[in-house]
């Protein structure tokens, strides 16, 4: 993603989007880790840390993205809580530290988990 500003172009890496928003989804409660998306034999595998980035999917939108999450959830928590809290706080912090405009934070639960 490239951002025009007074003094120059700022370039921003579908990495650094990809990481960030893999790690701010699973430090919301209730998300036992990031899953891998588009799993096509129908076994979800929970991926190890510095894999997270595996489990997001950035589109750009002219000047804003569009966030897609993978995630695999303990057992027993509300999934829609838990959903919206992934949803505004992926928001809050991608736009917040980079000042890219988020237009849409789509969450995938492919999973569920025992503690």
């Amino acid at each position: 993603m490239t951002i025009q500003r007074d003094k120059g172009v700022i370039d921003i890496s579908n990495e650094v989007l990809t990481v960030m928003s893999g790690y701010v989804a699973t430090n919301c409660f209730g998300v036992k880790g990031m899953a891998q998306r588009n799993v096509k034999d129908g076994i979800v595998g929970l991926l190890k840390k510095e894999h997270m980035a595996r489990g997001v999917k950035i589109d750009f939108d002219e000047d804003s993205v569009i966030i897609e999450i993978h995630i695999v959830v303990e057992h027993g928590v509300n999934i829609p809580a838990v959903c919206q809290s992934i949803m505004s706080e992926v928001r809050y912090n991608i736009e917040r530290f980079t000042k890219v405009k988020v237009k849409e934070v789509n969450v995938c639960v492919d999973s569920m988990m025992a503690e």
